[in-house]
């Protein structure tokens, strides 16, 4: 029998009446008690509350723990977290132990997931291009209920945090793609918009969805000539119609990125597939048809990169070269803004948090609200993303059902 889906707000009832649970009372509310570690991975300078967040939480009547310093690479004091009525805690274990939700920017490096607790809420990126099989085993081992933000979607379909995050991604990956092109860096010595009489850069830029919008959007501004190229005719034409016709468009066959990458100053992988790895747009001989001294920003290394070439690298230690290109691929991009990405995080989490506390518990808030239903990607002992699944060959439950069913 065909199970009806329940994607549409669980009204339906047919072929489910039998495992249904009553919704709770609004008036059922839960105090939260949420956990704000200091990030330690990827040298990552956001963090997921700013502290006005972290008051507005405080005034729902929650608890919020925030570790000593989580904030200050984004130049938020102790001192504003404690004003806003955080508590703050010295110790990461001390953290993970007192809370019952822990909001993170990036997903759990390997100290930090000896401190996740049987049963905890996680919310933080997943990171596909990092993620391995021992990683989403260990959470179900523990009944974690995993979140993720590439996956949150808000009722108008889009991906709220992803979004956010893209934007801030495409407009600093032309303001690093500027700054390696000088010369003390060992670029090629050529201004992104040029002079009078001097023509400007050339920025290739791989996708037209967001990073590659924004990313183009950054590039005209310089003044620079730019080429967007995507699989996706779609996208290229609505690319086209918000810029006013500003970039030259190409579809990415194999006879366009030769061309295009063969006349770049600026290559910018922005190339992205929901909820899967980027794909490989760009190979290795076309990298070495660059003239030398020229620049690659694989703005997606997060999701594995498109182009052969790159590799993740960090911000203590960002580029490398290859074939007298160079090359920069960290992965957490956005974190060269922390203070405004924080901000942005905020905006967009603290709704999501005070759901789940409207909603009384956990499986509550996944039941009434679609996109933290749609962000989860491990629910107590179940992976429940497909994607994930065949990545890693894993087998998976629909969440519908299991919260339905109750498992």
């Amino acid at each position: 029998m065909e199970i009806p889906s329940l994607q549409q707000g669980f009204e339906r009832e047919r072929g489910l009446m039998t495992q249904e649970k009553p919704l709770k009372q609004d008036d059922e509310q839960e105090s939260l008690r949420i956990g704000v570690p200091r990030e330690v991975g990827n040298e990552e300078q956001r963090v997921a509350l700013a502290p006005s967040g972290t008051g507005a939480l405080v005034a729902n009547g929650h608890e919020v723990y925030v570790e000593e310093g989580a904030g200050h690479e984004a130049h938020f004091q102790n001192d504003e977290y404690v004003d806003a009525g955080a508590e703050l805690v010295s110790a990461p274990d001390d953290l993970y132990e007192r809370s019952d939700l822990i909001v993170k920017v990036g997903p759990p490096v390997e100290d930090e997931m000896e401190l996740l607790q049987k049963g905890q809420i996680l919310l933080s990126a997943l990171n596909l291009g990092g993620t391995t099989a021992e990683f989403l085993h260990h959470l179900m081992r523990l009944q974690i209920t995993g979140i993720g933000f590439e996956f949150i979607r808000d009722p108008d379909g889009t991906f709220p945090l992803v979004r956010m995050m893209h934007e801030i991604t495409g407009s600093v990956s032309i303001q690093i793609a500027g700054r390696y092109l000088e010369s003390n860096e060992g670029g090629k010595g050529v201004m992104l918009g040029g002079i009078s009489g001097v023509p400007p850069a050339t920025v290739v830029i791989l996708g037209a969805d967001v990073i590659g919008q924004w990313a183009a959007r950054t590039a005209l501004g310089y003044g620079a000539h730019v080429i967007v190229l995507d699989t996706e005719l779609g996208s290229l034409r609505t690319l086209e119609n918000t810029l006013d016709r500003s970039v030259t468009t190409a579809v990415a066959s194999e006879h366009y990125l030769r061309r295009a990458v063969r006349s770049a100053d600026v290559v910018v992988g922005a190339m992205v597939t929901g909820g899967e790895r980027s794909p490989l747009l760009v190979t290795e001989d076309m990298v070495q048809s660059m003239a030398p001294g020229g620049v690659i920003v694989d703005a997606v290394m997060d999701q594995g990169g498109c182009i052969e070439t790159s590799r993740p690298t960090t911000h203590s230690d960002p580029t490398y070269r290859r074939h007298d290109i160079v090359h920069y691929c960290v992965p957490n991009m956005p974190s060269n803004a922390a203070r405004t990405a924080s901000y942005a995080l905020t905006h967009v989490l603290v709704p999501y948090l005070l759901r789940i506390g409207e909603a009384g518990s956990i499986n509550e808030a996944l039941w009434r609200d679609e996109g933290l239903r749609n962000g989860t990607y491990v629910y107590r002992q179940h992976l429940t993303k497909q994607n994930l699944a065949s990545m890693f060959g894993m087998s998976h439950r629909d969440i519908e059902l299991l919260i339905a069913s109750g498992i």
